[in-house]
């Protein structure tokens, strides 16, 4: 793409290229999702290059080659667990919610012992895109009349040994291997009248990458039916013309 010609009609190769571009920087860090997102949708509605151009213009040039695959996928999928463990302090160690709420999440530290407690209250313990200090860490959850959700990414090895008194602790997770080099999540503690929840789910960045290849997908069978239609209108165009001129020999 150049700025020599920002009025040429754009292409959908020409978006999706831009589209991997923002992705790779999301993936390095160069943009936020937010900031993703906002581009991301200019560039699927860009007509011409020269509403492409300005989107990427401040992100090091990646040519038109595709990137690598291992910046598409989330971590735990593309074997890069050994960068994640970081050894040393975590940047939070502890979280506290009575009657209300705390969160942990975005990119962050998990230390060897992160405890938390919540008393009529909730948290969320988010570690799709954190740092482990070890590769075990251990997640202690105190939740009394409240609840906790760990939300760990795939490739994870998840062990739940919390006791749970007229309350629970989610073993649904547990079982699975672990990716080679994966940390280990412990979950531990104690449940009183109140819950502590396990789930496995992608970052956001993976499920929209995911969205935007399903997305993709749609538009390939969209474009493959309207030539399937003009195939046939063409068909039927030939027909009618034959029948035509049959008709005129017939009258001759």
């Amino acid at each position: 793409m150049t700025d020599e010609l920002p009025e040429l009609r754009a292409s959908d190769a020409d978006r999706e290229r831009v589209a991997e571009v923002l992705r790779d920087a999301l993936a390095e860090g160069r943009l936020d999702m937010e900031e993703f997102e906002e581009r991301l949708e200019a560039a699927y509605k860009a007509r011409t290059y020269g509403e492409l151009t300005p989107l990427t213009r401040d992100l090091p040039d990646t040519g038109i080659a595709a990137p690598a695959v291992s910046l598409r996928k989330d971590p735990a999928e593309s074997g890069s667990w050994a960068g994640r463990i970081v050894g040393g302090e975590g940047s939070s160690s502890w979280a506290v919610a009575v009657m209300s709420g705390f969160q942990r999440k975005g990119r962050w530290t998990v230390p060897k012992r992160f405890n938390c407690f919540a008393f009529w209250g909730g948290g969320e313990i988010d570690l799709r895109e954190a740092n482990f200090a070890d590769r075990e860490v251990e997640i202690n959850c105190v939740a009394i009349m409240g609840g906790m959700q760990v939300i760990v990414p795939p490739g994870v090895e998840v062990v739940v040994r919390g006791i749970g008194i007229m309350g629970g602790f989610d073993h649904r997770e547990e079982g699975a291997p672990g990716d080679p080099g994966a940390p280990r999540v412990v979950v531990t503690g104690f449940a009183f009248w109140g819950g502590v929840g396990v789930e496995r789910k992608l970052t956001r960045a993976e499920q929209l990458r995911q969205k935007e290849e399903r997305r993709q997908e749609k538009l390939d069978r969209r474009a493959e039916r309207r030539e399937l239609h003009a195939a046939r209108r063409e068909q039927r165009w030939e027909a009618r013309e034959r029948r035509r001129h049959g008709h005129e020999h017939g009258h001759h």
